[in-house]
């Protein structure tokens, strides 16, 4: 999309530039439930961050109580390999979908925006090394080559930087969908 200044870059930002986020004001996030167009499509991905967020804690909480000895590694893999591997491939799948589909469809709807979705489309290239650095970290786990408090600094890491992404994401997309609405997106 457009060349970025590392101090845009997701391990660095403690938000989306204030510039990018002249719609928020229109829609602030204390009304998005209430707009005719949040019904569908925008109900729809906000759930799908939530489950994304959700996966975070539990893997967090699980890799605490690994590292405190209070979950029986019999207990744990098993859950780590769950949902782990589903806040993978469901992470994947859903930038795939933003990067070839809504990313595009939305910087011509809004394009002052532009540069935001080339930070959101960088941002998915830094979460591609931080997923497979998770990955490694868990597979590690998994195999009995690592060690959990390993794997949770990762997943702390890659948990923060998920976080920032995606209410930088919500910040820059959801009230584009609300001004525009969501047919022209399906």
């Amino acid at each position: 999309m457009t060349d970025l200044s590392d101090d845009l870059d997701l391990a660095k930002r403690d938000r989306i530039p204030e510039a990018l986020l002249e719609l928020l004001d229109a829609f602030p996030r204390d009304r998005w439930e209430a707009h005719p167009n949040f019904a569908g499509l925008v109900q729809f991905w906000l759930e799908r961050h939530l489950m994304f967020r959700k996966l975070g804690s539990l893997l967090r909480e699980d890799a605490e109580a690994a590292v405190d000895g209070r979950i029986d590694p019999a207990q744990y893999k098993p859950r780590l390999a769950r949902y782990g591997g589903m806040l993978v491939s469901q992470l994947h799948g859903h930038h795939q979908i933003e990067d070839h589909h809504y990313f595009p469809v939305l910087s011509g709807l809004e394009p002052t925006l532009l540069r935001g979705f080339g930070i959101l489309d960088k941002d998915h290239h830094a979460m591609d090394g931080l997923l497979n650095r998770f990955t490694d970290s868990a597979n590690a786990v998994l195999q009995d080559t690592g060690e959990s408090g390993d794997f949770h600094s990762e997943l702390m890491s890659f948990q923060h930087m998920l976080n920032r992404h995606l209410e930088d994401e919500e910040d820059l997309i959801v009230p584009v969908i609300l001004k525009h609405g969501p047919e022209g997106l399906q």
